[in-house]
């Protein structure tokens, strides 16, 4: 049946986070800061994961952990506190967990990692991947075989793409839009992929090669070009406090894609996502600041700016009777004041 599959397949590195916020500026050799934050959580590929189950999508992440303990604690967090399926992941011997620790100054970060390349990789992870109703995946530049399979099984490819180091920005890797469904990158990555100087320019170069193409702005919003319905969308950013970044990105993919498999029009699938977004920056960490349901409907319910409640007015009809439970945020020192 149809109704087992899983909504969104996931896999890709899976990191423990720790997160020191308020820092005011980076630190200089030898120089030590105190800082006023602190969280800690699951990070990688689980903000994917998070960010996906809590909008109710059945989610099944395949991910190498460690046995160590920063890996049975993103085990015991992904499992037993977000209902994720851990089925197609594995537990390596000997292996650390990668951990990275994240300093973020005013609207950025710094990031600094500890970590060793898994003894599995996603093909083997993956082996024949089970049907699903969509994946969520992070192109590279060399192409993962599972991808093909599971476009092949009728799977939605929903694609991202990061930051080449290289700067080499080779157009080969958009060769593998051909098995994607829709593709979300950012701004800066979207003009060095197609050698164009504008994020409406990029779009129209990506909508020729994807049905949905999106590109992210940041502080400046979403565009979006929908090939399937002929819809275009231009959607601002929300104005909200940033207190941690990390993650963002993978809340509006996850959102975006919720979005989409509840058909929504295209321009309230921007908006969800973009509003979705807004809301994770205002809390620590990548994974456990997602939103989920719960997290709309409460800034739904509170909204008193009167243009902001007309624009969201789609909201009263797309959020479920039941938006679960509250979200358990991450850990943080000290806690946030209420």
């Amino acid at each position: 049946m149809d109704d087992d599959r899983p909504d969104v397949l996931l896999t890709g590195l899976l990191f423990y986070d720790l997160v020191l916020t308020g820092l005011g500026k980076p630190p200089t050799p030898g120089e030590e800061i105190w800082t006023a934050g602190m969280g800690c959580g699951p990070g990688g590929i689980a903000n994917l994961a998070v960010a996906a189950s809590r909008f109710g999508l059945r989610t099944s992440l395949a991910a190498v952990f460690g046995d160590d303990f920063y890996g049975e604690y993103c085990r015991d967090v992904l499992c037993d506190q977000e209902d994720i399926d851990l089925s197609l992941s594995r537990t390596a011997d000997g292996w650390p967990t990668p951990v990275t620790v994240s300093l973020a100054a005013g609207h950025d970060r710094a990031l600094v990692t500890h970590g060793q390349e898994p003894p599995y990789s996603q093909d083997v992870l993956m082996g024949d991947p089970p049907e699903a109703r969509t994946a969520l995946v992070h192109l590279e530049a060399e192409p993962r075989e599972w991808l093909a399979k599971a476009a092949a099984n009728g799977t939605q490819i929903f694609a991202d793409v990061g930051w080449d180091p290289t700067q080499q920005w080779s157009r080969d890797l958009l060769e593998q839009l051909a098995l994607c469904h829709a593709f979300v990158p950012n701004e800066a990555e979207a003009m060095a992929y197609t050698r164009t100087d504008s994020a409406v320019a990029a779009l129209g170069t990506l909508s020729e090669l994807v049905p949905v193409a999106v590109v992210t702005r940041g502080g400046d919003g979403a565009v979006a070009v929908d090939q399937t319905t002929g819809e275009y969308a231009e959607v601002p950013a929300l104005d909200v406090d940033v207190l941690d970044a990390t993650g963002a990105g993978d809340v509006f993919g996850a959102s975006f894609v919720a979005a989409s498999l509840g058909g929504w029009p295209l321009e309230e699938r921007l908006r969800f996502a973009v509003l979705a977004a807004g809301l994770s920056v205002q809390h620590h960490g990548g994974a456990l600041a997602a939103p989920g349901w719960y997290g709309v409907d409460r800034w739904w319910r509170s909204l008193t700016d009167p243009g902001l409640k007309k624009t969201y007015g789609f909201l009263a009809d797309r959020l479920p009777a039941d938006v679960g439970p509250p979200v358990r945020h991450a850990p943080v020192t000290p806690p946030r004041q209420h």
